[in-house]
């Protein structure tokens, strides 16, 4: 499996997406500081993930998440949550 998540800075409100075959991993990586692009932006909080069968899937996603129309799509998850 592969994971598409998001993930977002307590100290600054601004988002992080990414994707990873190993979701615990990764996201206790960027808690402890060990991920140059969220270390200054500690602490962060998970807000979601999507889980896909192919790499080439959760890539896709990723690359939807970070373009405009995505963080749209983004924007109107968050406001419901």
């Amino acid at each position: 499996m592969y994971y598409v998540y998001i993930l977002t800075s307590l100290k600054d409100k601004k988002l992080y997406i990414g994707y990873t075959s190993d979701l615990n991993r990764r996201i206790e990586e960027h808690v402890n500081g060990k991920v140059t692009s969220t270390k200054h932006r500690r602490p962060i909080k998970l807000m979601c993930y999507e889980a896909y069968l192919s790499k080439k899937e959760a890539m896709k996603r990723e690359k939807f998440l970070k373009s405009s129309d995505g963080k749209k799509d983004i924007r109107k998850r968050i406001e419901k949550i």
